[in-house]
């Protein structure tokens, strides 16, 4: 079993409508946790964005959707409420996973962003991108399949450029007027470090982090799932969307118990590739034919979800959507770039493009 999670234990069965509690208060939690049954669980998701939508001047609001298990039931919860999808097709995921989304909006008959990358995860991987700007400029962003310490770059150029492109594209340099919000399904009990970092509400200049099911246990999510999941004894429509308000399920979640929309291999674990493999080969196909380019290239981390050696990783909190680890030579670029380009303020491009040791 490939799961991000296997060392949690789950919470025992509930019965339907038993009030559920987090084991303890999250750091960036307002105030203690309460006992919630799973209707008081949504009302207080929707009180989350209400509270959004009164305090700022909001022009869209988006749902994020990998495929996951969670990002499906944030985005099935408040599909009445988004004006469109965004999915990130990094380039490096399972196919299946991405016609998965592209076919559950069309079924909400919501507008779908599909969003790419500018630069390729085998570029990177090469070491064919290159610093632009800065004290950089001219070096290689990244070389080597990532390890830990690489997660950082992947997340930044695969994940929150394109995310962070089409905020720019929908409010140009608006940002003190309006504001974007994206809707992301993390939640304080999925790991240990989305309880040590996520929050309800996290403003980033104009874009407008919101996790409205961050306080949902894991018993409220199974619960969700037996409320909205079509368990009829008969043919299932595609994606088990049986009834209109029936919540869909990616086959790829049931067989990897995970959405599979991002395979950088920087968390990878032992034989992680091998399982996707045997399931969905042509996903891996690429993957194996680029680990026999970086081996002829001489790259000293020529296999997928190989630590690079010598690699020391800082553990430090970082993307929504991902972790960050450290700061790399050439990262700081990108975030130049968004600086004047307007996508951030030069506060936060500070803030992050400091060193981890000055965290």
């Amino acid at each position: 079993m490939t799961s991000r999670n296997a060392k949690r234990q789950l919470a025992g069965d509930m019965f339907p409508g038993m009030p559920s509690l987090l084991p303890k208060k999250p750091p960036k939690a307002d105030a203690d946790p309460e006992a919630m049954t799973l209707d008081d669980a949504i009302a207080r998701s929707h009180a989350i964005l209400d509270r959004v939508l009164a305090a700022f001047p909001v022009v869209a609001t988006i749902g994020l959707f990998s495929g996951g298990n969670d990002s499906v039931i944030v985005n099935h919860l408040f599909r009445h409420r988004v004006g469109a999808i965004a999915h990130v097709n990094t380039g490096t995921g399972i196919p299946e996973t991405t016609q998965h989304v592209r076919d559950v909006v069309t079924a909400w008959g919501l507008p779908l962003h599909e969003l790419h990358p500018r630069h390729s995860y085998r570029d990177l991987v090469l070491g064919k991108v290159l610093s632009t700007r800065g004290k950089n400029i001219g070096r290689q962003v990244w070389k080597d399949f990532p390890g830990p310490a690489g997660h950082s770059v992947m997340y930044r150029r695969l994940k929150d450029e394109p995310l962070q492109r089409l905020r720019g594209q929908i409010i140009g340099r608006h940002g003190r007027t309006r504001n974007v919000v994206y809707l992301g399904g993390m939640r304080w009990a999925e790991t240990d470090r989305r309880f040590r970092n996520a929050e309800e509400v996290d403003r980033e200049g104009a874009l407008i982090w919101v996790s409205p099911i961050v306080h949902w246990t894991d018993a409220h999510m199974r619960e969700y799932r037996a409320r909205h999941r079509c368990t009829l004894p008969h043919q299932h429509a595609d994606h088990m969307l049986c009834t209109p308000n029936a919540l869909p399920l990616n086959e790829v979640t049931v067989h990897l118990h995970m959405s599979g929309e991002c395979l950088c291999g920087a968390f990878a674990k032992p034989g992680e590739l091998d399982e996707i493999e045997f399931f969905y080969p042509h996903a891996t196909k690429p993957l194996r034919e680029l680990e026999q380019e970086a081996e002829a290239a001489g790259l000293p981390a020529c296999k997928w979800g190989q630590r690079p050696p010598g690699e020391r990783t800082r553990r430090r909190p970082a993307g929504r959507l991902c972790a960050k680890c450290t700061v790399l030579d050439g990262q700081a670029d990108l975030l130049a770039e968004w600086r004047d380009t307007g996508l951030i303020t030069p506060n936060q491009y500070a803030t992050f493009a400091r060193p981890a040791e000055a965290a």
